[in-house]
């Protein structure tokens, strides 16, 4: 796929890795990539590493650019 060579993140995706995209104009967008900060601000107590903040702050600003999209409507 084209797409996996020009991202830094799918180039670590594995051939049967599932993945999920979630599209700006969807109305869920914003609040699904919210639940996902949240569930990575701090990891379990068993777990080393957390999310990186800039990573965190990446997401956040997707999710705000997604939110403020004219065009937003429903999942197709």
């Amino acid at each position: 796929m084209a797409l996996r060579s020009q991202c830094k993140t799918l180039k670590k995706v594995k051939p049967d890795e599932e993945i999920f995209v979630l599209r700006a104009q969807d109305l869920s967008s914003p609040r699904t990539i919210a639940l996902w900060i949240a569930e990575n601000i701090d990891g379990p107590s068993w777990r080393e590493n957390v999310c990186p903040d800039a990573k965190l702050r990446e997401a956040l600003e997707c999710a705000l650019k997604m939110r403020r999209r004219s065009n937003r409507k429903g999942a197709d």
